[in-house]
């Protein structure tokens, strides 16, 4: 985590939901600090939530420890963001996993920064390299590491992603099993920011398509994604969104019975 200095100190808005402290940032604001990191040698982990996540985290503490014990936490699905205007605790807008990945990509490269990839399949991290590489070709890759490994050979990946000097770790795994490596051994590989990015790999290797812009606009990324995988995910996403709407809904009620009551007297 990061030490009591600059970093940690500056102003940063922070709105709190379902328990857990959001950062009010933008997409920008978030690259801003990430890179600022990396330049001072701090280690940032940034950790990003949606509606399946907070859900999630009300039935697995140890989930919820890895989201909360992160320096940055981020709104990463469009259903929170409108959740928080909704319950006026306003977020500025959502910062997408994918998103800040691609920008940190850029900056990385523009900055002459090192970075290392750890996740998914062998053949996908291939593809999706070569992909970045044809778009980034002065971007240093650090090095590459597929995310099926046993629990008992997390360290030594740890270990060889410190040796391989990279500045920014990028982990592409599914939850829960990238919040606990970021809280097990984040400090462990040395990296200044490390970002667990899901299931971007499988899209920016080509293998899952990404849900158009308007789709993106409209909050309905998700079931975008159940339509390419209806039996794997489909009752994965409508039980979670069911839940999620239960939670926002159950808050606002609790929001509007604490409210102070104007009898309109005055004294």
């Amino acid at each position: 985590m990061v030490a009591e200095n600059e970093l940690r100190s500056l102003p940063r808005p922070r709105q709190e939901l379902f328990g857990v402290p959001l950062d009010a940032l933008t997409l920008g604001e978030t690259v801003e600090l990430c890179m600022g990191a990396v330049k001072t040698g701090d280690l940032l982990e940034v950790g990003v939530v949606n509606a399946a996540k907070i859900v999630k985290m009300r039935h697995d503490p140890a989930l919820r420890d890895a989201v909360t014990g992160c320096d940055i936490i981020v709104a990463d699905g469009q259903s929170v963001v409108w959740a928080s205007k909704v319950l006026r605790q306003p977020l500025p807008e959502r910062v997408a996993g994918i998103d800040l990945f691609q920008r940190l990509l850029y900056m990385a490269e523009q900055q002459g920064r090192s970075v290392y990839f750890l996740g998914a399949r062998t053949e996908v991290l291939d593809r999706m390299i070569e992909r970045i590489r044809s778009q980034h070709p002065s971007l240093r890759i650090a090095g590459r590491h597929h995310g099926y490994y046993g629990d008992d050979e997390a360290p030594a990946i740890a270990d060889a992603i410190k040796g391989s000097g990279a500045d920014l770790l990028f982990l592409g795994m599914t939850s829960p099993k990238k919040e606990v490596f970021v809280a097990t051994h984040g400090a462990r590989t040395g990296a200044k920011v490390v970002h667990g990015v899901g299931g971007s790999f499988d899209v920016l290797a080509g293998v899952v398509k990404r849900a158009p812009r308007v789709w993106q606009r409209m909050g309905c990324e998700w079931l975008y994604r159940a339509l390419q995988e209806p039996r794997r995910l489909g009752k994965r996403y409508l039980t979670t969104n069911v839940a999620f709407v239960g939670l926002v809904a159950g808050e606002w009620v609790r929001s509007f019975r604490s409210a102070p009551v104007n009898t309109g007297e005055s004294n």
